[in-house]
């Protein structure tokens, strides 16, 4: 019965395998650009696996957020194993001094400079505090000491106690902190951070770094400089369980793509060429796939030598995919349904849509892991670990396993035995239940895909199981436009940086419908403060969904406008979020962006009107819109002081751009006043957008360029809001205002892009991307493109491409995987819209 059962499930593997073609392996176009950080798994802000490194196995793959949520993938091949993808130190980890998520751990600690020596062991620290950790912002976690000022210092020293044993483990010094930090063992640096932020970080003691411990008493300290934003201090010292894994092979990176919507990758693995694909079926005209959170992994070997091989494919995950923090207890489970088995993997006590806030990862929900085309066990990671490196097999399955510490956590494997072949392909899926999605004006709702919970985790997994084929051949079709529109309208690196774009901007949002049947479409404010549906992302993103589907613009704007339309939101502006994801019941921001939201809202609602040659979607909140305008035209001529988008740079009166704005919000007003064929309305509008237009020209001029604000002199500042006026052919900017910008844009740019304005060095890349749409032809356009295209290239910040960076250095000054990349595509909006002309 067993080999009819086996023989039953080759069959079935072969079946799926001959779906397959060579194109599902081979890219469009092979791509150059070396991202920062790779999207592997994407779905939501949630659902997010990516690879910071250049080679897929040069370690853990992780979340946005940078906490781990770890892959494995070995290919065994004659009884030989070569990691592809993970780290080659894998870790399990248990604590000997733990974390502030473990106790509540005690040291000394001052806010003040001790004076040389102070991590020495033997420095005279009567005069400092004694203090719980972890140290820093009350809003972070496990903080039961509060720090955080800006621009100030935290000095920590933790005794430690240490046995013999304890200096015989393989030892790992695991740190979090915000912001600058440096760490010491016994009075000896071991890391130093520079300016950034990280959780979680695992410093491989190395044996020479052991011997700054010994038995008895020991002195880590720390000192941590918060910048700006939150502060954080937390470390412990811990011994890895892991077996080593010293006779597993690094296979050998050839090739790395990225495209719209997979990542190519291909390895030598001794005799034999590895080739797999990571596709997020996200098709944006396709609500069910856009929002589905499931992903292929697609994999083929080839043998180089034309000779058979015996080879066995493996991919490991573990129950960090559903936690927030790993100390988290969890539950891991089988599950069959409908025939198919899977590794389910969450946490005990599932508090669904409990959390909210930036930086943080889903602890609500599970994991699935099915043996689709393969074999799947739960088990102890080292006994699936010597199972396969022994005999290419899994071992038996437990049934559930719950955990309490992160040194128990289980192994979620699959296996899928190619036998001896020569060349032969298959694929697997993983995906992500969140049971409940969001909760937006007091109702939760799940992801557009379940259809009010009508289709199940199952049904969405059977779906593209069955369904493998015909989607592979269109998320190829997809890169095809992706890439191709890029390339029209740039070059090869344009179409590049938009290829390697598309995942990233997709996955910081939540597609649902509401109980109403209104179509949503949430962005996350990934790495800003964490905000559900802000106006000011919806704006910069707006290019890529004008483009290809300006039916999920509608969908981040519909919940504003009926906001207003409600009476919830009574000001005569429109409100700048909805909430803190995933819970959106109102805004929650401190400070109004009144220009800023009104200005937005109007001038992508006159450009939906355009493009759908109609206002239908804007006549239900026409009283509203022209609220906002006439809030517009009287305060946004010469603009008070107040936020605007770029509210990190701080906010001046009198701003140039902002007014900009209001000018260009008072004109899209007369644009949809024309197109609904209310001529009287459209003329008083655009009559005034003009005059306000003809004061900004005179008012900001500085010889060659325009200020950054009117009363400023010697100041600059990019002016991205007035590509409207190229983009509606109506040239309401007298004096040729926009090519003189451009000119004297050209002179400022540094290696890594044009900075915002004349007060810093950093830059906004997608306001780049608008203000060269701008530019009077394709070879001043890349002039602008290409130091974006260094910057992504080779910036030494690994992480989902920031868009706050600074151009001489190239590194993140803050911000990562946040929707507003989306405005790279500005430029292709210009184009088609030219087309159509």
């Amino acid at each position: 019965m067993k080999k009819l059962l086996m023989s039953v499930a080759v069959l079935a593997t072969a079946v799926f395998a001959n779906a397959q073609t060579p194109a599902d392996f081979v890219p469009y176009k092979s791509t150059k650009l070396r991202l920062p950080s790779v999207p592997l798994v994407v779905s939501d802000p949630y659902f997010s696996i990516w690879s910071p490194y250049d080679k897929l196995n040069d370690g853990d793959t992780r979340h946005w957020t940078n906490d781990e949520k770890p892959l494995e993938g070995l290919l065994r091949v004659d009884g030989k194993t070569y990691r592809f993808m993970g780290s080659k130190e894998r870790s399990l980890l248990e604590s000997i001094v733990p974390m502030a998520d473990e106790a509540e751990w005690k040291a000394m600690y001052t806010r003040t400079n001790p004076g040389a020596g102070w991590e020495k062991p033997d420095f005279n620290a009567s005069g400092w505090k004694e203090g719980t950790a972890a140290f820093g912002s009350p809003e972070l976690s496990n903080v039961r000491t509060h720090w955080s000022e800006q621009n100030s210092d935290l000095y920590v020293r933790r005794s430690v106690e240490l046995t013999a044993d304890d200096l015989n483990n393989d030892l790992y010094l695991v740190y979090s902190h915000d912001d600058v930090f440096e760490i010491f063992i016994n009075g000896t640096s071991v890391a130093k951070t520079g300016e950034t932020w990280r959780e979680g970080v695992k410093l491989h003691l190395s044996d020479d770094v052991k011997k700054l411990l010994k038995p008895g008493k020991n002195v880590i300290a720390a000192h941590c400089h918060n910048t700006t934003g939150g502060a954080y201090t937390d470390f412990g010292l811990f011994k890895n369980l892991a077996v080593s894994n010293a006779n597993i092979l690094q296979a050998e990176q050839k090739s790395v793509s990225v495209l719209a919507t997979s990542t190519y990758y291909t390895f030598v693995c001794g005799p034999v060429e590895l080739d797999v694909v990571f596709t997020a079926p996200m098709l944006i005209n396709d609500y069910d796939l856009l929002s589905m959170p499931i992903n292929y992994i697609s994999y083929q070997v080839r043998s180089t030598d034309k000779k058979t091989h015996d080879v066995q494919f493996y991919l490991s995950a573990n129950p960090l995919q559903g936690v927030n923090k790993s100390s988290q207890p969890t539950v891991s489970s089988t599950v069959i349904k409908n025939g198919v088995k899977y590794l389910k993997t969450g946490t005990v006590d599932q508090p669904i849509l409990a959390k909210k806030g930036d930086g943080i990862c889903i602890d609500w929900g599970y994991f699935y892991m099915p043996n689709v085309n393969g074999n799947v066990s739960l088990s102890a990671e080292n006994k699936i670990k010597d199972a396969f490196l022994s005999t290419g097999e899994l071992p038996e399955s437990e049934e559930v396993v719950v955990c309490r510490k992160p040194s128990q956590m289980p192994t979620l494997a699959y296996v899928h035995n190619f036998g001896n072949v020569t060349t032969a392909s298959s694929f697997t899926m993983l995906g992500y239940d969140e049971i409940q999605d969001i909760e937006y004006m007091y109702e939760r709702y799940k992801g557009y895909w379940a259809h009010g919970g009508k289709v199940t985790i199952f049904d969405a997994f059977d779906r593209l199981k069955n369904s493998y084929s015909e989607l592979m051949a269109k998320c190829r079709e997809f890169d095809k436009m992706i890439y191709d529109d890029g390339l029209k309208a740039g070059d090869v690196k344009y179409a590049e940086i938009l290829s390697g774009s598309y995942r990233h901007v997709i996955a910081a949002h939540k597609l649902f419908e509401d109980k109403d049947g209104n179509l949503l479409f949430f962005s996350k404010e990934n790495n800003s403060n964490g905000c559900v549906n802000t106006v000011d992302l919806t704006y910069p993103e707006a290019p890529l969904f004008l483009v290809y589907n300006p039916d999920l613009q509608k969908a981040m704007m519909t919940s504003i406008f009926d906001y207003s339309y409600s009476g919830r939101w009574t000001k005569p502006f429109a409100a700048h979020d909805l909430g803190t994801y995933p819970i959106a019941n109102g805004q929650v921001y401190g400070g109004d962006m009144p220009l800023e939201e009104a200005g937005n809202m109007i001038t992508l609602a006159a450009m939906i009107a355009k493009i759908e040659g109609n206002t239908k979607y804007v006549d239900k909140y026409w009283n509203i819109l022209k609220m906002w305008t006439d809030y517009l035209v009287e305060n946004g001529q010469d603009p008070a002081n107040q936020l605007c988008t770029d509210d990190f740079a701080g906010h001046w009166a009198h701003n140039c751009n902002l007014s900009i704005k209001a000018i260009m919000g008072v004109a899209g007003f007369a644009e949809m006043a024309r197109i609904k064929g209310d001529a009287a309305t459209a003329d008083k509008y655009m009559n005034k957008a003009k005059e306000m237009a003809a004061k900004w020209e005179k008012d900001a001029r500085e010889d060659d360029h325009y200020r950054l604000a009117f009363d400023r002199e010697n100041t600059w500042s990019q002016k991205y809001n007035m590509v409207w006026d190229k983009l509606w052919n109506i040239n309401i900017f007298p004096n040729d205002a926009m090519q003189r910008e451009i000119k004297y844009y050209l002179k400022m740019q540094n290696r890594y892009g044009l900075p915002l304005d004349s007060r810093k060095d950093y830059t906004k890349n997608d306001w780049i991307m608008w203000t060269a749409a701008m530019a009077p032809n394709n070879k001043t356009f890349l002039k602008f493109v290409h130091p974006v295209y260094d910057y992504i290239n080779e910036t030494e910040s690994r992480v989902p491409i920031s868009d706050w960076y600074d151009t001489k250095t190239g590194l993140m000054t803050g911000f990562k995987a946040r929707s507003v990349i989306g405005g790279f595509w500005m430029k292709v909006l210009a184009d088609k819209l030219a087309e159509k002309k």
